[in-house]
């Protein structure tokens, strides 16, 4: 077997047992509707709220810090949309039915993580401009990260994937609009 192969086969075992172990967790109230809530703000609607904010009130660099998030989240969006068809990675739901969770995925495919792309693209764009809130942006884009995980719309390795992609296209995109 070629490493890349061992390496993958490594990394799948790994999403599968923690997916079990998920997907059959009662989770706490409290935490079931952290991760709903999670998920719903990382279906854009959050990011286009800072968006207009940002551009509203918050004069030059409200406007670079948007147009740097913008460019990194719409980067983001097409490369995940690439990925995902190219990876055709069965997302965890569709594995193995979830305890708890009954939120329908908004497409068929798990590799990588769209909302978790989006979230770090925006999330550092926008705390490169404004590090006092920087703490806060990496929360929220914890928190959806997080839920596309306990909701099984995701493996880790996906939710991980997209992370290091958010920040990367954010780097990229605050350093073009610098």
């Amino acid at each position: 077997m070629a490493p890349s192969e061992v390496i993958r086969s490594y990394i799948e075992r790994r999403d599968h047992r923690l997916m079990r172990k998920v997907h059959r967790w009662r989770a706490p109230r409290w935490i079931r509707l952290w991760m709903i809530y999670s998920t719903r703000a990382g279906d854009g609607w959050l990011w286009y709220l800072l968006g207009i904010i940002l551009l509203v009130f918050g004069g030059s660099d409200g406007r670079q810090a948007a147009g740097s998030a913008a460019v990194a989240a719409g980067m983001g969006i097409i490369l995940f949309r690439l990925l995902k068809r190219l990876s055709g990675r069965k997302r965890p739901c569709v594995l193995e039915r979830h305890c708890w969770a009954v939120i329908l995925p908004p497409d068929q495919f798990s590799f990588p993580s769209g909302h978790t792309i989006t979230a770090f693209a925006v999330a550092i764009s926008v705390g490169l401009r404004y590090p006092d809130l920087m703490a806060f942006l990496i929360f929220c884009a914890l928190s959806i990260a997080a839920s596309r995980i306990i909701l099984g719309m995701h493996f880790l390795s996906d939710v991980v994937a997209g992370c290091l992609m958010g920040c990367a296209l954010a780097y990229a995109s605050s350093f073009l609009f610098h």
